[in-house]
């Protein structure tokens, strides 16, 4: 999960520092302050622009979460911090099982906007439309999907990809023994 938090406000990032040992700002390097929060267990990188980037979250929640956090304890700390920051999820990495195996090369002429190439990479990569996410779909039946905005969406997504691997007979469900 990345979100990405707005304050609308200037940050001193070294009055940050003079606050926190424990967080790692090398200027010279890379412009932005890493916080990182045991719990929820995430990192934020804050830029003095005001601007925030949270990275390890497992849900929408917790992304807010963390962002919430790290503004009470800056505020804590001393650091002039005005209004709530704006809060937008930016992307969602998911991985989830379909529980049946997937013919790719018959996916791969079967779906729009796919592209296959077992010589390079095991998996097939499905650019779905709506909602706007690309999955990577294994001949296992196990997939990653990227992209998406939402829980909602990723959930919405694998639906549909389920649905459009049944419909075109592409999934086989192995008898169990």
């Amino acid at each position: 999960m990345v979100a990405s938090a707005n304050l609308h406000q200037r940050i001193n990032l070294d009055a940050i520092v003079a606050s926190f040992k424990d967080v790692e700002y090398r200027p010279d390097e890379f412009p932005g302050l890493v916080f990182r929060l045991k719990r929820p267990k995430t990192a934020l990188l804050i830029f003095a622009s005001g601007k925030l980037v949270c990275t390890g979250a497992k849900s929408e929640k917790t992304a807010i979460r963390a962002v919430n956090a790290v503004v009470r304890k800056l505020r804590k700390a001393g650091i002039v911090i005005r209004g709530k920051p704006d809060i937008k999820i930016q992307n969602i990495v998911a991985s989830g099982d379909l529980h049946g195996e997937i013919d790719l090369e018959r996916a791969q002429v079967e779906l729009e906007d796919t592209m296959y190439e077992p010589e390079q990479f095991p998996g097939l990569i499905y650019r779905m439309k709506d909602p706007k996410v690309v999955i990577l779909l294994f001949a296992s039946g196990k997939l990653v999907c990227t992209g998406a905005k939402s829980e909602e969406q990723v959930h919405e997504a694998v639906r549909k990809l389920h649905a459009i691997l049944e419909e075109k007979d592409l999934i086989y469900y192995p008898e169990e023994e």
